[in-house]
C-alpha cells in the first residue's frame, strides 16, 4: 500500500477527483499530515467517513521505528531508524544558534564507494522513497521535541542516484501545504554525478547545491572517490559553470581535510586556482575518522594553514565547527556498527 508521504499534492488532488471527491480534500489531508502530524486517517476530523475509508483503502501513514538514539554533549543527536522492511538508516539532528537542522539519508547503503566514508562500507540495498526521507524529519521532530527548519540531504547514500524520490521529497518539504521549509534552508549534496547536476540546474530551484570535491586534482580525487573516474574534476567544474549559468546561484564545495593526503598548503593553492572565477563557498571539514578506513584527521595547524591560504587568496571559506564527534556522527558509522 502506498505511503501517503510519497505523494505530491497534485497527485493526491488527481486521486481525489478520480474517486468522486473534491480537489480541496487533498489540501486538507496535507494539512493533517504535515502541519498537525497525525498518524492515522481517523484523526482527520474535518473529513467525512467515506473520504477516510477511501484513504484507508488506498494509503497508509508509514512511520519509522527508533532503534537507537545517541546524544552528544554539544546537543547533536543521531537516530538509527528501522524501516518497515527491516533495513536501518541514520538521521542526525543538530542544534545551532540559528535553529535546528537535520541531515537525512536518501538510500539504504551507498554504491559510490568513497574510501573515507562509512556510508559506503555497506553497499546500496535500495533507494528510499520520498516518504521514507520525509519521515526522518517527522519522526525526528517528535523525538527531539523541536521544530526543524534546516535540511541537508547529506546522510547515507547519493541523493542524485535517487533523483525522482529526492525531488518529490524536496517539493513536499518546501511546499506551503507541506512542511513549509524555506528553499534556501535546504541543501542537496552530491559526490559529482555530472548529468544530474545539470538536470538539477534545469529545475531552476532555490534549494542549495553542495558538491563533495575533497581534492584539488584528479590524482588525489581518484584515491578517495571512484566516481572521479567516471566524472573527473574537469567535468565537475564544467557542471558547476553550467549550474551557475542556469541559476545564478552559489555552490558550496565540501572539502574534507585528511592528514597528508589533501591538506597541505600546495593543495590549498591548487584548489584556489581550480575554483578561480567561480561563485563558490568552500566548507572545510575536519575528517571524522572511520575504523574501516586508513585515513587520519588533518592536524589542527594544517587545517588552519589551509584555511588561511584560501582566505588570503580571496576565497569565501569556513572551517567547519565540529559537532557530534563523541557519538561517531560521520555518516554510516552508527548503522555499520549496529549491523
Amino acid at each position: 500500500m502506498t505511503n501517503i508521504y510519497d505523494l505530491r499534492l497534485e497527485a493526491l488532488e488527481s486521486f481525489m477527483e478520480s474517486n468522486g471527491q473534491k480537489k480541496f480534500r487533498a489540501s486538507q489531508v496535507f494539512d493533517w499530515i504535515y502541519k498537525k502530524k497525525v498518524v492515522t486517517f481517523k484523526e482527520m476530523t474535518n473529513l467525512s467517513q467515506d473520504v477516510i475509508e477511501l484513504l484507508e483503502a488506498n494509503f497508509e501513514i508509514k512511520t519509522l521505528e527508533k532503534v537507537i538514539e545517541s546524544k552528544s554533549v554539544d546537543g547533536t543527536v543521531k537516530y538509527l531508524y528501522g524501516l518497515q522492511d527491516g533495513n536501518l538508516i541514520e538521521t542526525v539532528v543538530m542544534n545551532h544558534d540559528y535553529g535546528y537542522s537535520i541531515c537525512v539519508t536518501s538510500q539504504v547503503g551507498c554504491n559510490m564507494g568513497c574510501r573515507f566514508c562509512a556510508s559506503g562500507i555497506l553497499k546500496k540495498k535500495r533507494n528510499l522513497t520520498a516518504g521514507e526521507i520525509m519521515s526522518q524529519i517527522i519522526e525526528s521532530e517528535r523525538a527531539y521535541g523541536k521544530r526543524i527548519s534546516y535540511v541537508v540531504v547529506m546522510g547515507i547514500g547519493e541523493p542524485f542516484d535517487n533523483y525522482e524520490h529526492l525531488m518529490t521529497f524536496l517539493t513536499n518539504a518546501n511546499s506551503p501545504k507541506g512542511l513549509e521549509i524555506v528553499a534556501r534552508h535546504m541543501t542537496v549534496s552530491t559526490c559529482g554525478i555530472v548529468p544530474k547536476i545539470k538536470e538539477y540546474a534545469d529545475e531552476q530551484l532555490q534549494i542549495n547545491l553542495a558538491i563533495s570535491l575533497h581534492a584539488p586534482n584528479n590524482d588525489v580525487r581518484n584515491q578517495l572517490m571512484p566516481i572521479n573516474k567516471a566524472y573527473p574534476i574537469e567535468q565537475v567544474i564544467d557542471a558547476i559553470r553550467y549550474y551557475m549559468t542556469k541559476t545564478n546561484r552559489r555552490i558550496t564545495i565540501e572539502y574534507i581535510l585528511i592528514d597528508e593526503l589533501n591538506d597541505k598548503k600546495e593543495h590549498a593553492y591548487e584548489l584556489l586556482k581550480l575554483l578561480k572565477g567561480l561563485n563558490v563557498y568552500v566548507n572545510l571539514i575536519p575528517y571524522n575518522e572511520v575504523t574501516e578506513a586508513p585515513f587520519k584527521r588533518s592536524k589542527r595547524e594544517n587545517q588552519e594553514a589551509f584555511y588561511d591560504v584560501l582566505k588570503k587568496g580571496g576565497m569565501n571559506a569556513t572551517l567547519r565547527k565540529e559537532q557530534g564527534h563523541d557519538i561517531n556522527a560521520a555518516c554510516g558509522q552508527l548503522r555499520s556498527q549496529n549491523l
